[in-house]
């Protein structure tokens, strides 16, 4: 199957940061599938001049690759709605959004998108009610996964160089809870955007969770979420990676956790701080309990929590819910989209109020941070005001601030 996979090669579109997760992680399981796969980098700013020669480019793609499959992966509001529906409309090729933060994206994003698209798939299965509830049943429930390519049996805690290890940004509580644990004597390693050792490669993720005795995982949702909704808690990719990589999972404690992972006798959670500490310590103290979880979930993950698996449900589902659609011309309708373009204009009235927006929050935020502020005030407005606008052509987030989107 052809496959155009639509997402960013780098974390935020910035090559400091690394590579983005779903292009380390899902392009190799794709390719292991036996599909053929081409990117298309939707975060890249310099490779187009503006949201309109992106949406163009794919269509393009479109157009003379012929995919069987468009696997998208969004970032805000790159892809414009009119683009998805011309490629619906088109109907040859079947098109599935992959939406893992609908624990607080949904009523943002995904209650407004999913119906341009052949199939969803979500990791919060409380949001199937509300897929359904708005008239949307193409969804499907997943989740985050391990790489096949690098699952490794856990090494004897005697054998590990990491008594702790956590692989992540410094973000929201993070540093809380890693400095509580140095406070009390117990070493961490951290690395990531944000920390003193900085990001590591992706080739050495998995080798770093395989010589830690213990591997920390957070379930915050961000600086933003964590700020205004402090009690949203997400399965993150790490509770797949760490026990598929041979490591020894303590997490932060997330709903839904259990029905992955038996708790204490494969994977291990804490709530708080005093009890983040307290098993650090017993599980330092007891390293054949440590291992015996260790092997344990490794063996569950590689039964059931690798990417080769949940990728190939998410294809198979988006097929089958493609085929429902009447068949298409297979062509392009470019009058359609030509009509989008008129609408993605920049008035000078809409100029003024941008460089008000920025000169205002430059104010508050300083001159670097000051764009992306403004430019965070109006998609928070937007999307509550003029709601699935947003994410078309005549969205006012992506006419006024292409670089900082």
């Amino acid at each position: 199957m052809r496959i155009l996979f639509i997402t960013g090669r780098y974390s935020y579109g910035d090559a400091k940061r690394g590579e983005a997760y779903e292009h380390q992680n899902f392009l190799p399981a794709l390719r292991r599938l036996g599909h053929d796969v081409e990117v298309l980098d939707s975060l890249q700013r310099s490779d187009y001049p503006s949201f309109i020669e992106l949406n163009r480019a794919v269509l393009v793609k479109v157009e003379e690759w012929r995919p069987d499959l468009i696997f998208y992966v969004p970032a805000f509001y790159e892809i414009w709605t009119e683009t998805w529906d011309i490629i619906r409309k088109c109907g040859t090729v079947a098109t599935v959004n992959w939406a893992p933060d609908d624990s607080w994206k949904y009523s943002q994003s995904s209650r407004f998108t999913a119906k341009h698209f052949d199939a969803c798939a979500t990791t919060y299965r409380d949001k199937i009610a509300s897929y359904l509830h708005n008239g949307y049943d193409r969804v499907l429930e997943s989740q985050w996964a391990a790489d096949a390519s690098r699952l490794q049996h856990p090494l004897p805690a005697s054998e590990c160089e990491y008594d702790v290890c956590f692989i992540g940004a410094n973000y929201g509580t993070r540093s809380k809870f890693i400095k509580a644990l140095m406070e009390v004597g117990i070493k961490v390693a951290c690395f990531g955007h944000g920390w003193p050792n900085g990001p590591i490669s992706g080739e050495k993720i998995a080798p770093t969770f395989l010589r830690s005795k213990i591997s920390l995982n957070f379930s915050g949702s961000g600086k933003f979420i964590e700020r205004y909704l402090p009690n949203r808690r997400q399965i993150k990719a790490r509770v797949f990676e760490v026990p598929g990589a041979g490591g020894f999972l303590l997490g932060e404690w997330a709903p839904g956790i259990e029905r992955f992972y038996e708790l204490d006798t494969e994977i291990a959670v804490f709530h708080t701080e005093e009890e983040l500490i307290e098993k650090v310590n017993n599980y330092l103290a007891h390293p054949d309990i440590r291992d015996a979880c260790a092997i344990a979930a490794y063996q569950r993950t590689v039964r059931e929590h690798t990417y080769d698996l949940r990728l190939n449900d998410i294809i198979q589902f988006a097929v089958k819910q493609h085929q429902k659609i009447p068949t298409g011309s297979g062509l392009i309708d470019w009058s359609v989209f030509a009509q989008a373009v008129s609408q993605h204009k920049v008035t000078p009235a809409l100029a003024l109020m941008r460089v008000a927006l920025v000169k205002g929050c430059s104010i508050i935020y300083g001159k670097k941070r000051g764009p992306r502020a403004a430019r965070r005030l109006v998609f928070e407005l937007s999307w509550r005001v003029f709601g699935e606008h947003t994410y078309s052509s005549k969205g006012l987030p992506g006419r006024l601030f292409y670089c900082e989107s």
